[in-house]
């Protein structure tokens, strides 16, 4: 096996578990309180990027910040399937 492969392989794991993760995790304060992290606005995301302190610390703001970047480069769809699973309202129907 190369490297690609075991890079690839890293990707997608780090992937499986984002989305595991997202399908749990809830905004926990704030006005979005209780809100899966897959749902919350792109708007309200980038606002953290701009504070001094940025995203929360530990697995939330690793989220959050996986689920800013997804946004920002377009590739909302990945979360189709969690949406599915919720009943969230899929932007892209």
């Amino acid at each position: 096996m190369d490297s690609g492969d075991l890079s690839a392989d890293r990707i997608r794991e780090e992937l499986a578990e984002n989305l595991a993760d997202l399908s749990r995790y809830r905004m926990p304060f704030g006005r979005y309180k209780d809100l899966p992290l897959y749902d919350l606005p792109y708007e309200y995301l980038h606002w953290f990027p701009e504070r001094a302190d940025g995203f929360p610390k530990g697995r939330l703001g690793e989220l959050m910040e996986f689920v800013y970047h997804t946004k920002a480069n377009g590739a909302e769809m990945i979360f189709s399937p969690l949406k599915k699973q919720t009943g969230s309202p899929d932007p892209l129907k």
